[in-house]
């Protein structure tokens, strides 16, 4: 199957008819969906296939358990209404720069695996790379057994509903310890490659980020017989502490945004009794990143007060600072630059977005590429790749896998 025709079969699983955009969230209808067109990708190709423990597929040519396999991969999960290209760009140019490899009549001397890492964008559970984090370790299962969705529902109940045994998730160190080199394709979520000029990229290290949980309590009342001054409103401590997001995110030269928020009673005629909101926040530096999240506890702490409003903060998640992988970075630029004018080089960028790679880069050697995006838009039906771009991923994916995997 060519690139496109591949492409073309993926893009109605999950699309909403509003939104044009995706809603294939972890461990329901459209997931399954997401999951039978890998699997048959694999059959299709005489790859074997395999779920592990959990939840993530895998589809392997050669036996991994020879070890020191070379992998490559994203997830087809997306965020609410997100775009076609996020993670499932990933996933099928694998698949295509294997058919590349093998039309080439190379043949590798490692094992070599294609995955799709389950509930990378964290949609549905409120943490992002489950998956992942839970195959290298980073989420106790004890933790994931507490994850649930805006339904009630925990995440051990939406994986037996969907047919897998929510008993054997955990650690898999045996699967880990497998792998030499782990290369995900990405759609560039900026617009760098587009103002270099460059198809295609490598990354050097994605910046720290995390979700923080605001939760402003007041009082609920009447909205039409409450007077104003006796309120104690969340909604206005929550609004002056978005503003006060945008001004810290800019005197650090970092970004802030608040983009979920729940009200309770939510009702157009009620002062709200508890605004929630949750604050994403990424730096290029450890010490930009906490700058920025203490000037905003420190606004919300002080609007709250002003407003009779009270205040908690609960860090959801946390990721470090992770600089890929060097020897294997410099592998890709070598493989990549090796036919190309000595003057030039592959473009080496940083990134503010959180991927499985970053979570794996503590236990085996990660890289990442990216593939122009001409709008910088992601997380958006707008997100976009021209197909000759895509197409340029996938050769390039496949130079890589070939150097790596092929020697």
């Amino acid at each position: 199957m060519t690139f496109h025709s591949m492409w073309a079969e993926l893009l109605q699983i999950g699309r909403s008819p509003a939104s044009g955009g995706y809603r294939r969230f972890a461990w329901t209808g459209a997931d399954r969906d997401c999951r039978a067109w890998f699997k048959e990708q694999a059959e299709t190709r005489g790859l074997g296939y395999e779920t592990d423990r959990n939840g993530n597929q895998w589809a392997w040519l050669g036996d991994p358990a020879r070890g020191d396999a070379v992998v490559t991969g994203s997830h087809l999960d997306s965020v609410p209404d997100g775009g076609a290209f996020d993670g499932p760009l990933g996933v099928v140019s694998s698949f295509a720069a294997l058919d590349e490899l093998r039309a080439r009549g190379a043949e590798p001397t490692r094992p070599l695996g294609i995955v799709n890492f389950g509930d990378e964008e964290g949609a549905r559970f409120g943490l992002a790379c489950v998956g992942s984090r839970l195959t290298a370790g980073q989420l106790t299962v004890a933790n994931a057994h507490r994850l649930t969705d805006g339904d009630g529902i925990t995440l051990p109940r939406a994986m037996e509903a969907a047919g897998h045994d929510p008993d054997t998730i955990g650690p898999d160190p045996e699967r880990l310890a497998r792998i030499g080199a782990f290369v995900e394709l990405h759609v560039e979520q900026g617009r760098a490659l587009d103002l270099s000029g460059d198809r295609v990229g490598i990354a050097s290290a994605i910046w720290p980020h995390g979700r923080w949980r605001f939760d402003f309590a007041g009082e609920a009342n009447h909205a039409g017989t409450t007077r104003l001054a006796d309120r104690r409103d969340p909604m206005l401590a929550y609004a002056e502490t978005v503003l006060a997001a945008r001004r810290e995110a800019e005197l650090a030269g970092a970004v802030a945004t608040f983009g979920k928020i729940s009200v309770e009673p939510n009702g157009v005629n009620a002062i709200p009794s508890l605004v929630r909101g949750w604050l994403d926040s990424r730096a290029a530096g450890q010490d930009r990143l906490d700058a920025v999240v203490t000037g905003v506890r420190e606004a919300a702490e002080e609007y709250a007060a002003a407003h009779g409003v009270d205040l908690a903060v609960v860090r959801e998640s946390f990721t470090p600072v992770v600089e890929f992988d060097h020897a294997l970075r410099d592998e890709l630029a070598r493989i990549l630059g090796k036919d190309r004018d000595p003057q030039l080089t592959v473009p080496v960028l940083g990134t503010g977005a959180g991927h499985d790679a970053g979570i794996l880069s503590g236990s085996i050697p990660t890289a990442m590429l990216f593939v122009r995006n001409p709008t910088g838009v992601s997380h958006s039906p707008a997100e976009f790749a021209a197909e000759d771009d895509c197409v340029a991923g996938v050769l390039a994916l496949a130079d890589v896998l070939e150097g790596l995997a092929c020697r």
